[in-house]
């Protein structure tokens, strides 16, 4: 087929991070692009329901109460209890920065957005709600997902609530139960027990966040259980009955919990159930998701999936490098196009988490040589002035080539503090020597990897 019979180059279903990602960059290198977009602002679920509004709502809390439980404060006999509505009053007006800034993006670049349900109706065609058709020769669908509904849960009881819909919490509650402890869940337990809110954190497996480094887990749950939320390992839903007064969670265990509000925060499906995918011959699996090879290809070749929809690791940061990867194969850029598999994890529990690269349960498994340097935050002198001292850098080193293998970080400003160790770890011959010999500003959080390059470098001899 000839460029004359497609509308566009590339068309992109969704403009969350990995959608905007592919269509910038697919539009940089001089493609026809378009998007579709059936909210009715562009953004995406990291814009309105996701990483935005419950980031922006933990940064009130976490400043509203140090502030709170400032000495001098209370000195003076200041004593507040902010309500739901005063803590996520910012957040709105973030949210239409973001979507202002975005639409400039598309606007500037001259791309098109359709508002509307994206519907494959040929390998080569869609149409937006069932009206408009447009042509392609290539698509990129980054529909991101939603929360997980199981049938037997009542999410219309106005004290049940999933990840999305919390937001809109009206009354601070005096007691939740969180069904699932991933990052979502683990995140809202923090949030909220800062806020004095009584929490029981029901986890459906053995320990929290598995895919992190085992010392920071540990180190996690000792702070989560200091502060006062009560953790359940191994525990799996019977039933949940809602009533005027609160909900009851019953566990096949025999438990049952009654708190005044429940969030259920335990998986999430794919975006994939009205896109047509019948039409072009595409399945998904048990999640909704697509399977995509290192391209980000489907089955279909001409077609890419990015972001959430298709699974782990299911980041905004991680979309958007997604979404410019497959961006660039369709600029006929094939390999080595990103950093992919280089991506930091950032969970905004209350302190951070942070890690990138291997974990030393991956690396005790494929029988490399490591060693292990450490900074406790409450030796930082930064750290001691803004009274944050709970928290640890760690760095994982080859014992014999000292290449860095993996920084994991818990602590305030993990999430700022792991990039040091990402550009490091980027393969440009730099080793454990070079947070040695470099001078860091004092006193800095940074600092901490010098202190940790140190205590792990005494450790060889």
């Amino acid at each position: 087929m000839s460029d004359k019979e497609f509308d566009f180059d590339l068309f992109v279903i969704g403009t969350g991070p990995g959608g905007e990602g592919a269509a910038m960059q697919a539009r940089k290198g001089g493609l026809r692009v378009g998007v579709a977009e059936r909210y009715r602002q562009i953004g995406g679920g990291c814009t309105h329901w996701g990483t935005i509004p419950s980031k922006a709502l933990r940064y009130t809390i976490t400043n509203t109460m140090n502030v709170l439980k400032n000495p001098v404060f209370r000195e003076l006999g200041i004593h507040a209890s902010p309500t739901m509505e005063q803590l996520r009053r910012g957040t709105e007006a973030i949210i239409r920065k973001q979507v202002t800034m975005r639409q400039s993006f598309y606007d500037r670049n001259e791309v098109p957005i359709f508002f509307g349900q994206a519907r494959f109706v040929d390998e080569h065609t869609v149409s937006i709600d069932d009206a408009e058709t447009i042509r392609s020769k290539s698509f990129v669908i980054a529909t991101g997902t939603r929360p997980y509904h199981p049938p037997d849960v009542d999410f219309s009881h106005p004290r049940i609530f999933d990840s999305d819909t919390v937001l809109q919490l009206e009354e601070k509650p005096s007691s939740i139960t969180i069904y699932g402890a991933g990052v979502i869940g683990t995140e809202y337990a923090s949030m909220y027990r800062n806020i004095g809110i009584k929490v029981n954190l029901i986890n459906t497996r053995s320990h929290l966040l598995e895919f992190l480094d085992d010392e920071i887990v540990d180190a996690l749950a000792y702070h989560l259980r200091d502060q006062g939320v009560i953790i359940r390992h191994n525990e799996e839903m019977d039933r949940i009955e809602g009533h005027s007064d609160g909900v009851v969670l019953h566990l096949k265990s025999g438990k049952a919990l009654k708190t005044d509000a429940f969030l259920w925060a335990n998986g999430r499906s794919g975006n994939t159930e009205d896109l047509g995918l019948e039409n072009i011959g595409l399945a998904v699996n048990s999640r909704g998701q697509l399977e995509v090879d290192e391209q980000f290809q489907t089955a279909k070749a001409h077609i890419y999936a990015v972001g959430d929809v298709i699974g782990f690791p299911s980041l905004a940061s991680a979309a958007y490098t997604q979404g410019r990867a497959a961006g660039m194969h369709v600029l006929g850029r094939c390999d080595g196009n990103l950093r992919i598999n280089d991506i930091p994890t950032g969970i905004y529990t209350s302190p951070e988490i942070s890690s990138v690269g291997k974990t030393e349960r991956e690396l005790t498994a494929a029988c490399i040589p490591y060693e292990v340097g450490q900074s406790q935050f409450k030796s930082l002198a930064r750290a001691q002035i803004m009274g944050t001292t709970v928290g640890m850098l760690k760095i994982l080193f080859h014992r014999e080539t000292l290449e860095v293998l993996g920084v994991h970080c818990f602590g305030a400003n993990a999430s700022e503090i792991i990039h040091i160790g990402q550009a490091v770890m980027s393969g440009h011959g730099q080793t454990l020597e070079y947070f040695i010999e470099t001078t860091f500003n004092y006193p800095t959080m940074a600092e901490a990897y010098r202190v940790a390059a140190l205590n792990g470098y005494n450790r060889l001899f």
